[in-house]
């Protein structure tokens, strides 16, 4: 949903989408105090607004709102992203299975399109959009499978986990063996190689564990 299209709807909706952007994609670090009202006036709209988006967020776990202090953008759980990767692991070696059984000519030109357009935002080093590709790349999976629901229940659980992705592709990108692991997945899904393409999956979905010590050490401040 585009910007313009959010300013039509509800200034909350509006608020809530435009902070979540800035947190997951930086602009607000984790750690920084906001408030209330610098951000209504930043997006000039009221507090109420802005009220209800930062209660939307603290539920997502992306604020702290600590009563008598103020308001943080939560640091980065790293139990919460290993639970989360640890879930999407199991799940999605299972999906892929599904999808070497069965993958529509229609879901070949989705992924197709897909990792095409990984390889002109790796080349752009545009991360974000690169991240959005990511996300698409492996919602495909799910609703080729007929999981789309499974799918919006391991977004709610992966917030951490999405939030350290983001970090790395900005800060610390392995954007070729990302796209690289993608396109191996396509070819054995293809080729209905199942049990190869459980264990790409499983290694792909492990790359995060291999680069958050790294992360760790360039940005202490971004964790808890």
């Amino acid at each position: 949903m585009s910007t313009e299209q959010l300013i039509k709807g509800s200034t909350r909706a509006y608020s809530y989408h435009v902070l979540k952007e800035q947190i997951l994609q930086l602009k607000l670090e984790p750690g920084t105090k906001i408030s209330e009202k610098e951000i209504a006036e930043q997006l000039n709209v009221s507090r109420t607004p802005v009220r209800e988006a930062f209660m939307k967020l603290a539920e997502e776990e992306l604020l702290d709102i600590i009563p008598q202090s103020g308001t943080v953008v939560s640091r980065i759980n790293l139990a919460h992203v290993e639970e989360g990767r640890f879930i999407r692991e199991k799940i999605e070696k299972e999906i892929v299975a599904l999808a070497c059984d069965s993958f529509g000519e229609d879901f070949r030109f989705r992924m197709e399109t897909n990792i095409y357009m990984q390889d002109v935002c790796s080349t752009q080093k545009n991360f974000n959009k690169l991240f959005e590709l990511d996300e698409e790349f492996h919602q495909i999976l799910f609703d080729a499978t007929g999981k789309e629901r499974t799918w919006k229940m391991l977004q709610q659980l992966n917030i951490h986990f999405n939030r350290l992705r983001l970090l790395r592709l900005a800060k610390d990108s392995n954007w070729e063996d990302i796209i690289q692991q993608h396109k191996e997945l396509y070819r054995l899904i293809v080729n209905q190689e199942k049990d190869q393409a459980m264990r790409i999956m499983e290694n792909h979905l492990r790359l995060v564990v291999f680069d958050q010590d790294i992360l760790k050490e360039k940005f202490p401040h971004y964790f808890i």
